[in-house]
């Protein structure tokens, strides 16, 4: 084969080329570190290297976003949950003061104080935020837990499910005094008769709803077991605003009563009193106060019941409704624009509102917990209740300290007087035992409801524990994660910068031989051999 001068120029240059793309290659490398600057140069390694990048910018979203984020939530849910396991622990050393010893009205004074800040607080914990959304809402963010101020126009038709473990004995009183003012109704019989009573009690069984004040002619129906029963309107306060006919043994009545006083005024003489298979509903406190026989049927059944009502005007820290309960928020008066709430299926079990943060791949973690699952609704009334205990003692000792320094004025000195202000005295001195005595038993009462109240928060306490715990164990096999794909990448990726500048130096090489041939070749021709 004959080889000419222009084939072996052409083939330098064809070399020098060559050396010329490797050197570049080389400088490439040796200045980004990276095996490939185009995916053509190595598809293998760009198909690799995509992967791993994709893979990595996951694992940087679980472990640096996702992760944190979730712990911060915990962090603020935890906090709260302890803070309201403080504020219940302070709760029951109230009540054990309360229960036991002798208290002065500086004693009882304080204690309605505390009693009061007490709740205000423990219902701040319960509006507990992070980043502005609400912890204890569920999916519910940007609604509070509470109401945050009086919302006199906002109205809810609420739905309540008991059971006969809900049916507690409570106390009613007769016959509170109003003491005299004068003289002339010191000594007046028929004030007397009037106002100075004879105080009783009588202890029901009842159900309490979480809320009181309801709707006139708001009661829509209560349901026992499978029988739904309507409510229809009755003809006079007195006699009740609404009843219904209850199939108990031999039959009984559901009456709803405004309040006490009215309860009271339908019966003759005035006595709250219940027969056996009624039942009463107290619109101003929310009690559903059931006769003995007709408790003792629903015990013996273990019926379910069931109470609907509407309610109207809600004040600054009550709960919501529809974090507890199934209701329709009504407050439109476009029945088109009424929004429905549920927190309980057809059968009865509670319908979760979790919020799933994703921390690995096919991984998810509920980072919330439901007001619902750290304190039940029945704690508000149950402070409510020892609120009003507290004050009625109070009322009745700031009765008896009022009736005392009367019989040492001068204007009641005379004997029919003092004989009359004695009286007095005895039966203020009645209520205030009875108020007393009430007031230490629902203290005593609470201590055990407080021990439950403690034990579901602390469960709550527990399960925020057991999230943190899942999720640290997660966010440590997301930084070893990290670090192996970091790795892998830059073994995939990345070239070690000694071998880069030996393989620049040899390419470099090569290229000025390649130069230092081609220019002793180029000088030569076939004169040179004539």
């Amino acid at each position: 084969m004959r080889v000419t001068n222009n084939m072996i120029l052409k083939n330098s240059a064809s070399n020098i080329n060559g050396t010329k793309v490797a050197v570049d290659k080389t400088n490439k490398q040796m200045t980004t570190q990276q095996k490939i600057s185009r995916p053509s140069e190595d598809p293998v390694t760009a198909i690799r290297s995509l992967r791993l990048s994709t893979q990595l910018s996951q694992i940087n979203q679980y472990y640096e976003k996702n992760i944190p984020d979730a712990e911060s939530w915990l962090e603020v849910t935890e906090t709260a949950i302890s803070n309201m396991k403080s504020i219940i622990t302070n709760y029951r050393t109230l009540c054990d003061k309360g229960a036991n010893g002798t208290l002065t009205q500086d004693d009882r004074n304080t204690i309605l104080t505390q009693l009061k800040s007490l709740q205000e607080q423990l219902y701040e914990e319960g509006n507990s935020d992070y980043a502005g959304r609400t912890v204890f809402t569920g999916y519910r963010t940007d609604k509070s837990l509470t109401f945050t101020e009086n919302e006199l126009d906002t109205k809810y038709n609420i739905t309540e499910k008991f059971t006969t473990a809900d049916i507690e004995k409570y106390r009613y009183y007769n016959g509170e005094v109003t003491i005299p003012t004068t003289l002339e109704q010191t000594n007046s019989t028929t004030y007397q008769d009037a106002n100075m009573g004879d105080m009783t009690e009588t202890e029901y069984n009842r159900l309490r709803m979480a809320y009181n004040g309801a709707d006139g002619d708001s009661l829509e129906y209560i349901k026992i077991g499978d029988n739904q029963y309507d409510l229809t309107t009755a003809g006079t306060a007195t006699s009740g605003s609404q009843t219904a006919t209850l199939a108990s043994n031999g039959g009984g009545t559901l009456t709803v009563y405004n309040n006490e006083a009215e309860w009271a005024a339908a019966n003759s003489p005035s006595a709250k009193t219940v027969g056996d298979n009624d039942m009463v509903y107290i619109k101003s406190t929310g009690d559903l106060i059931m006769g003995n026989q007709i408790a003792a049927d629903l015990k013996t059944d273990n019926l379910a019941i069931e109470v609907n009502y509407t309610k109207t005007g809600f004040k600054s820290g009550e709960l919501r409704p529809e974090y507890y309960f199934n209701c329709v928020d009504e407050t439109d008066q476009s029945s088109a624009n009424w929004i429905t709430y549920e927190k309980y299926d057809a059968d009865g079990n509670e319908i979760n509102y979790d919020i799933n943060y994703s921390i690995a791949s096919r991984q998810t973690l509920a980072v919330n917990l439901e007001a619902s699952d750290v304190f039940d609704s029945a704690l508000y009334q149950d402070i409510q209740d020892m609120m009003n205990a507290v004050s009625s003692s109070i009322n009745a000792h700031d009765k008896l300290t009022s009736v005392k320094a009367m019989k040492d004025e001068s204007e009641y000195a005379s004997t029919e007087a003092q004989e009359n202000l004695t009286k007095w005295e005895a039966a203020v001195q009645k209520e205030v035992d009875y108020y007393d005595d009430n007031m230490q038993k629902l203290f005593s009462t609470f201590l055990g409801k407080a021990s439950d109240y403690l034990s579901d928060i602390s469960l709550a306490q527990t399960k925020v524990g057991c999230k943190g715990d899942q999720l640290a164990l997660t966010k440590d096999r997301m930084d070893n994660q990290q670090e192996t794909v970091q790795e892998l990448q830059s073994t995939n990726d990345d070239l070690d910068l000694s071998d880069i500048v030996l393989k620049y130096t040899a390419a470099y090489t090569a290229y000025q031989s390649s130069l230092q041939a081609a220019g002793k070749l180029g000088s030569v021709s076939l004169l040179n051999y004539i």
